[in-house]
């Protein structure tokens, strides 16, 4: 199945015990999200980032659990984000973590890809159930 809808996310940046040095600048934030559409539900996830010297490059990780109801069915995973941008460039992968679905959710397979239009975040996901 691939079903597509906006979301909104609040990020808070957080306190991190190591510092970057040679013009990189570490990151921890935390974040919350609300789904919107054939995926209505809410996430919170950690977020890890490192900025480079040379605007536009840097890279994230993070997990995140979503919790609520995907097309009719009731309960929650994981998702494991890795992104790089490199001078503009983005490259992002958002996979379901294997065995992370509960509920109606439990044997979830996918990946998400998201976007950024005009200020909206979007999410495409790509999933199916074991």
């Amino acid at each position: 199945m691939k079903i597509t809808g906006k979301f909104d996310i609040d990020i808070k940046p957080q306190e991190i015990s190591s510092q970057g040095e040679d013009g990189i600048h570490l990151g921890r934030m935390s974040f919350d999200k609300t789904f919107y559409g054939a995926l209505e539900a809410s996430s919170k996830g950690e977020m890890l980032t490192a900025m480079t010297a040379v605007k536009g490059s840097a890279g994230y990780v993070a997990i995140e659990q979503v919790i609520g109801c995907l097309s009719g069915k009731q309960g929650s995973f994981v998702l494991q984000h890795f992104g790089t941008m490199d001078s503009g460039n983005n490259q992002l992968t958002l996979e379901v973590i294997p065995n992370s679905g509960t509920g109606e959710l439990t044997g979830l397979q996918g990946k998400m890809n998201i976007s950024i239009d005009d200020g909206q975040h979007h999410y495409e996901f790509e999933y199916g159930l074991a």
